[in-house]
């Protein structure tokens, strides 16, 4: 008898810290299909989750629900590091059915050892997580039957509704949609050490259109056409150019992107990505947004809008997040939630 109080005292112990170890999260208003799904496609969008970014992921799939016209016919594919202590993991699935008890959503494994030995230190250092790179092995982690993923970063709103954007027409042989932005100066996305090797920087010299720089937090993918072009390898030689031989850029995951896809994507009207409301990856300054429509709100840079919220230092903008904030607070009312219902 006192080895099995000892056995189930430990148990408990185990359970209650995982339970400690993330905040509560409140229960997200129940959404449901409109009188005109019926036949109605499944929208598959991809995101990952962690500790770090559970607050942002949660908000994000509420803004998802909260404005689509067939929110039943979406299925989320969370994807998560092995990396993760298997008590962590659990809590994380825990938060995530505490607060979409309903969701149709699966929770993937990836092998954060797939990228450790790749990835090389940027001005960030949230851009050097493994998980930053997960969204490279998307056709290795869902199911072949996905043949069409949305991939959203966890820092984002959707204020219109997705299937809009899950919609793009990806023309005969494009792999990835995102909105493009031309005026950027993309040669800042590489260093010297990129421009001045011939062989390097003449990787844009065969493209349909001239190479435009893209956030890679909101992508259409077609994972067939992904797996045919074997772009995955394609982006893996890039790091490893990167880990190896030169220094070819400075910023995580996208540059590698850039320079498997840029020029080659398909155009997504840039209301589908009003990013940079994080601020640049050092300062996290306040920024405005772009000028036009906008059907998703994107905090990517170093201010994130939780934390600025918390800190009592909100931006602007950071007002249009604090809704969709799914976090339980002591003392605070679940019917705040009447905002976004």
């Amino acid at each position: 008898m006192r080895v099995l109080a000892v056995v189930l005292l430990a148990a408990a112990c185990a359970a209650a810290a995982a339970a400690a170890e993330l905040p509560e999260f409140r229960e997200a208003p129940a959404f449901r299909n409109g009188a005109g799904c019926a036949g109605a496609p499944t929208i598959h969008i991809a995101m990952t989750l962690d500790a770090t970014y559970l607050r942002g992921s949660l908000a994000g799939v509420l803004s998802v629900l909260r404005h689509a016209a067939c929110p039943e016919s979406i299925a989320f594919h969370f994807v998560a590091s092995s990396a993760s202590p298997a008590r962590r993991l659990a809590a994380l699935r825990r938060a995530l059915a505490a607060a979409f008890p309903t969701l149709p959503a699966t929770v993937h494994r990836f092998d954060a050892r797939l990228v450790r030995g790749k990835i090389s230190t940027s001005v960030r250092r949230a851009l050097d997580q493994p998980l930053n790179y997960a969204r490279i092995y998307l056709t290795d982690l869902l199911p072949r039957s996905v043949s069409r993923v949305l991939y959203l970063d966890s820092d984002l709103l959707v204020i219109d509704d997705v299937a809009r954007l899950w919609a793009t027409d990806l023309g005969p042989d494009a792999a990835l949609a995102a909105p493009e932005y031309c005026h950027a100066n993309f040669t800042s996305y590489f260093t010297d050490a990129f421009w001045s090797h011939t062989e390097y920087s003449s990787i844009f010299a065969n493209r349909a259109r001239a190479p435009c720089y893209f956030n890679t937090g909101v992508m259409v993918i077609d994972l067939d056409r992904w797996r045919a072009g074997g772009y995955t390898a394609k982006l893996e030689y890039w790091m490893e150019v990167q880990k190896q031989e030169a220094r070819i850029y400075e910023l995580g995951s996208l540059p590698p992107f850039l320079l498997v896809f840029a020029g080659e994507v398909k155009a997504v009207e840039h209301r589908w990505n009003q990013h940079g409301l994080g601020g640049d990856n050092v300062a996290g300054q306040c920024r405005e947004l772009h000028p036009g429509p906008v059907s998703l709100l994107h905090w990517s840079g170093k201010g994130k809008p939780w934390l600025r919220l918390d800190a009592g230092r909100p931006c602007p903008l950071d007002a249009l997040w604090a809704p969709y904030d799914l976090l339980r607070r002591r003392g605070a009312r679940d019917d705040l939630l009447a905002a976004v219902a």
